[in-house]
């Protein structure tokens, strides 16, 4: 079983920036896809970034449209962690965040694809 725990979440002014980090324990991390998720009430989940999930290509990450040119994906598999660096936070950015992992989730992040959830911590973008 895969453990995974999001923090960095919190109230950003609009045009700020916030990293949330998810870090992974309960085996070994180095060999799962993880990918990045949002949801606000009442709409489904939405796929945002995932890492290590295409042909290795575009330096073997994906971004949606709606975040590319602003948010970052990495990973230091020493800390068993990923990062997302949200950049140039916009309104619409709000949501919960969740991290995700499974070994074979790949393409554009799906939620039937992943197998191990977070409990998702909370962005919110406000003047």
């Amino acid at each position: 079983q895969l453990h995974l725990v999001e923090s960095g979440g919190g109230l950003v002014q609009p045009g700020g920036s916030l990293r949330l980090s998810c870090e992974a324990s309960g085996r070994s991390f180095v060999d799962y896809v993880i990918g990045w998720f949002r949801q606000v009430p009442g709409k489904e989940r939405e796929g945002v970034s995932c890492i290590n999930c295409t042909d290795g290509s575009d330096g073997d990450t994906y971004y949606s449209d709606s975040v590319k040119g602003r948010f970052t994906i990495s990973r230091d598999n020493a800390k068993n962690t990923v990062y997302l660096q949200m950049n140039n936070l916009k309104p619409e950015d709000t949501a919960v965040y969740y991290c995700a992992a499974d070994l074979a989730a790949y393409g554009a992040p799906v939620v039937w694809n992943y197998d191990f959830w977070g409990q998702g911590t909370q962005v919110t973008v406000s003047s």
